[in-house]
């Protein structure tokens, strides 16, 4: 064999040769992002059309709201409560009947899902992400007269204002409470169709009693969706502290 013709047949079988590999050393250092970084031209031109475009839609205003909406009970409710689970079944109802027949009873939800109060005046889009940031969905699950007991037991235990849709008439006296439903006495023989989220629906916030029901409805449709639609078609939201909750 020709010299020339063994270094090349050297370099290919050298090159072929597997060569075991191991992780030897991490490194790592903290990089501060504040003031003194320097953004980059090139990056920054690449996103500025989006970004402008990201904040144009999010200071879009949607509606307007004569007072400001927050979390503070009165009564076990909220006006940002009583608004989200009252907008809620609004939206939801179609959907759901479209998809069963039937219709939602009521809807409940939790108070700690509600991450940002509305100040009076103008509504935005980027006002109903911080209200609503997660990707939760809604769904409708149908629940025993056992579980619907379980729920309002731990309404009042849990001494929150888990907002609750006006479906809903709740009196609670000293020796227990007195329901209606759709304006009807609660019959603890019925089943009842209640929307909440999927959060919940898998007893999120220790609601455990959404968990296997007799029926499982998901709606694809995200809670934070259904808040954008219904401020959409609203000019003005009407909110209001009433008498589905009371405490004797």
């Amino acid at each position: 064999m020709k010299p020339i013709y063994f270094i090349c047949l050297f370099l290919v079988v050298a090159s072929c040769k597997k060569t075991e590999q191991s992780l030897t050393k991490i490194t790592a250092k903290n990089i501060v992002v504040d003031s003194t970084l320097v953004a980059s031209p090139t990056i920054e031109n690449v996103i500025s059309p989006y970004k402008e475009k990201l904040v144009g839609e999010m200071e879009r205003v949607l509606t307007y709201s004569a007072i400001d909406l927050t979390k503070q009970s009165t009564q076990l409710q909220s006006t940002l409560g009583n608004l989200v689970a009252d907008l809620s079944v609004e939206m939801a109802n179609p959907l759901f009947t479209k998809t069963t027949t039937n219709t939602i009873d009521f809807a409940m939800f939790n108070s700690g899902g509600l991450r940002a109060s509305i100040a009076q005046g103008n509504v935005t889009k980027e006002s109903a992400f911080k209200l609503m940031p997660f990707d939760n969905e809604l769904v409708v699950v149908t629940l025993t007269g056992d579980k619907i007991d379980e729920l309002i037991q731990y309404f009042i235990r849990n001494q929150s204002a888990h907002p609750l849709s006006k479906n809903i008439a709740l009196l609670i006296t000293e020796n227990g409470y007195d329901l209606k439903i759709g304006g009807k006495k609660f019959d603890s023989n019925k089943i009842y169709n209640v929307l909440t989220s999927d959060y919940l629906q898998t007893g999120g916030d220790g609601m455990d009693f959404f968990k296997n029901p007799k029926q499982l409805t998901n709606l694809n449709y995200k809670v934070r969706d259904a808040v954008i639609d219904y401020f959409e078609k609203m000019d003005t939201l009407q909110v209001a502290i009433d008498n589905r909750v009371k405490i004797e």
